[in-house]
């Protein structure tokens, strides 16, 4: 097995996950995935949870986040670390593209 990877840029790598949602994996190793997320203003993350530690930082737009039941607005340059197994959804009030690294890694990611 390889001791790194090095991921380029490619535009068309993104996985459309659901409508005005898209995702592309940009590197992993063995405890972490990195991703990048593209949301179309409107764009609506369900309520869930899951045993992945998401870690993430936005890049543009603006995220509105209810985390256990609390409202937070994120901004560009905004970062967020959310446990496993915690409840959380999302809305996208306009266009946005975020990172985000899982862990442990998520295999659907990759």
């Amino acid at each position: 097995m390889n001791p790194y990877m090095i991921s380029k840029n490619h535009e068309g790598n993104y996985v459309e996950m659901a409508e005005g949602i898209r995702r592309r994996t940009l590197a992993s190793g063995d405890n972490t995935v990195i991703c990048e997320f593209s949301f179309k203003k409107g764009a609506v993350v369900p309520s869930h949870n899951h045993i992945f530690e998401q870690t993430g930082y936005l890049v543009s737009g603006r995220l509105l986040f209810t985390i256990e039941g609390d409202q937070h607005e994120v901004t560009p340059g905004d970062g967020w670390c959310i446990r496993a197994n915690v409840e959380h959804a999302a809305f996208v009030p306009e266009d946005t593209v975020l990172v985000e690294v899982f862990s442990p890694v998520r295999e659907d990611y990759l």
